[in-house]
């Protein structure tokens, strides 16, 4: 197990239950509710489960994809992403379900989301993959794992100050 596939599978299945909303009529709001909801908490408890543990770890052992983005640079604009998602979705609970605006909230949040993990895949992911033992993806994969399992009903959207984030982990070990 390692977690950065486990990340990678669950942008797979943000990916998929997009997609299934993009195939719900309008006027099927019960279904379309339901599947949101499920979304909207699972794009939380993933973007939580990042940040306290796979960004932290980045900070500590990444090096950077490339020279242009080093650790820092990749844990900031994974931050900005994850709180741009949150607005998103809180954004998509100010319409209707099933409305033009609705969808069209929905549609920029899975914009913001899509924006996020092809940059975490290209840069961080890329960077953890070089740069983290496989024992060290292994002992991170299950402890994401399980905080995304414990977390299943969601957990509350709270945006981060990216700089913060970083003055806050930047050194510290691995436990």
């Amino acid at each position: 197990m390692d977690i950065t596939q486990l990340i990678l599978d669950d942008h797979h299945e943000q990916r998929r239950l997009f997609a299934i909303l993009e195939q719900i009529e309008p006027d099927q709001t019960d279904e379309l509710a339901a599947v949101w909801k499920r979304l909207a908490a699972f794009l939380e408890v993933h973007a939580a489960a990042e940040e306290d543990l796979f960004y932290p770890a980045l900070l500590h052992l990444g090096k950077g994809v490339d020279d242009e983005h080093p650790p820092t640079e990749e844990t900031e604009d994974a931050i900005n992403d994850h709180n741009e998602i949150r607005d998103a979705v809180e954004a998509v609970a100010r319409h209707d379900v099933g409305s033009d605006d609705w969808f069209q909230a929905v549609q920029a949040a899975n914009r913001a989301n899509g924006d996020h993990m092809a940059e975490e895949e290209r840069e961080g992911l890329t960077d953890f993959r070089r740069n983290a033992s496989l024992d060290t993806r292994h002992t991170l994969a299950i402890a994401f794992a399980a905080f995304e399992a414990s977390h299943v009903d969601g957990v509350a959207a709270v945006d981060v100050d990216p700089e913060k984030y970083i003055d806050a982990h930047r050194g510290h070990p691995l436990g």
